[in-house]
């Protein structure tokens, strides 16, 4: 079993490389425990607010996905500040997740392993372990994976602690949220053509991308840049 000061320690001996350091702890957790994958992505009270790192291209989408649809792992157990442990995802993936569930079991993932990243009261993300096989972590692979959430947690406040004195996040945060800020106008594009209501506007948006297979955040420029226009009702013209 690794400890948090192991972890970290590990994360730090490699730091300074092209890859952020929530994207090296990614990669570490996933070599050492085994994984599809790892990724951790920032939330708040109002819910997913963006992907910081993932270790490979499957886990940025899986993370990434989540938020398009607003359902999955790392939503609940932020939301609840409680691991949410899915040792057989094609067994019960579907009716907890009825898009996620499916999708992730067809990209090949059998287990999912959600930890908050929270301190007190305060959320600021959610780590998630994707597994190929189905089966639960066991108690040792379940202490470590606490121990990787913790290191996660302190990663994250790290980050936020070595801000510029004027700036909001560290660019390692920053970037990503910046990027979501382009979905949020986007959503109130929608919100004034379709003449519908900013939540009702973001689920056309998800919905969009999901249908049309396409990152929510192309959708989002698209929108912004006026190449796209979803409509209200399915079958009609954008």
């Amino acid at each position: 079993m690794r400890t948090t000061a192991q972890i970290l320690a590990a994360v730090d001996a490699v730091a300074g490389s092209a890859r952020s350091l929530p994207e090296l702890l990614c990669d570490d957790c996933a070599t050492h425990l085994g994984l599809v994958g790892a990724g951790i992505a920032l939330m708040n009270d109002t819910g997913h607010q963006g992907v910081v790192g993932a270790s490979d291209a499957l886990t940025a989408r899986l993370e990434e996905l989540q938020f398009e649809l607003g359902e999955g792992p790392g939503l609940d157990a932020s939301r609840d500040n409680a691991p949410i442990l899915r040792s057989d995802l094609g067994a019960r993936g579907s009716a907890t997740w009825p898009v996620f569930g499916p999708v992730a079991v067809a990209a090949g993932v059998s287990a999912v392993f959600a930890l908050p990243l929270q301190v007190g009261a305060v959320r600021l993300g959610s780590l998630c372990l994707y597994r190929s096989a189905p089966g639960s972590l066991g108690v040792e692979g379940t202490a470590t994976a606490l121990a990787y959430a913790d290191a996660a947690t302190e990663v994250l406040l790290r980050l936020h602690a070595e801000v510029a004195p004027g700036s909001s996040l560290h660019s390692d945060l920053g970037d990503m949220l910046r990027l979501r800020a382009e979905v949020h106008q986007a959503t109130g594009f929608v919100s004034v053509q379709a003449s519908v209501g900013i939540t009702e506007a973001l689920l056309l948006l998800r919905a969009h991308a999901f249908a049309a297979d396409r990152p929510l955040l192309d959708v989002a420029r698209d929108v912004l840049s006026g190449r796209l226009r979803i409509p209200l009702q399915e079958g009609e013209d954008g």
